[in-house]
């Protein structure tokens, strides 16, 4: 069930019933819900817009998609792990899904935004499934979304390290502003 995802709120007459519902939803399946998927939906800083942690508005820096070897050479299990740029420009989000048994990426950027990359991340929206996976569910917006993501795992682990991250020359040149805060309005 989504229920701050975009259709969701715009459904709604304000998005404040919309927030308190997906807030309530991880106590209604704790008994099914991976530890990390749990810690992150229950987490007082993944929708605190004000905390450094936040993924709102962070950029993606990396995606890796790995296939991981277990018992015999032909048995494989898949990892994901996304890196975000934090949204004040002061840290890291890194996120690992262990154990994949579903990705879908959508990018679709409007023409205002082709060529900018997935842009801000907007919200996402930890679920359990059934069988006691998780499945996770990421907006990317500019000025209209730009790309969706849904990926179901085992598990997800989330890990802040805060402090500017080292640029390249060429990050600094383009993005001069690399290292400082980023401000935000009304925040």
């Amino acid at each position: 069930m989504a229920y701050v995802l975009t259709a969701e709120l715009h459904d709604e007459a304000t998005g404040d019933s919309a927030f308190a519902r997906n807030q309530a939803y991880p106590a209604e399946v704790r008994d099914r819900m991976p530890a990390g998927a749990f810690a992150l939906a229950t987490s007082d800083w993944d929708f605190n817009h004000a905390d450094h942690r936040c993924p709102h508005d962070a950029w993606l820096e990396s995606c890796e998609l790995s296939e991981v070897p277990e018992r015999t050479v032909d048995e494989r299990r898949i990892e994901l792990t996304v890196r975000l740029f934090g949204a004040y420009h002061d840290g890291n989000l890194t996120l690992r899904y262990r154990d994949v048994s579903r990705y879908r990426t959508d990018l679709r950027p409007s023409s205002q935004d082709a060529a900018k990359g997935h842009r801000d991340w907007r919200y996402d929206e930890p679920r359990a499934t059934v069988d006691g996976r998780v499945e996770h569910e990421i907006e990317w917006w500019g000025r209209e979304r730009t790309a969706t993501w849904l990926i179901e795992a085992a598990d997800v682990e989330a890990l802040w390290v805060a402090g500017a991250p080292k640029r390249s020359r060429h990050q600094r040149a383009v993005y001069p502003a690399f290292g400082a805060a980023k401000v935000r309005p009304g925040g």
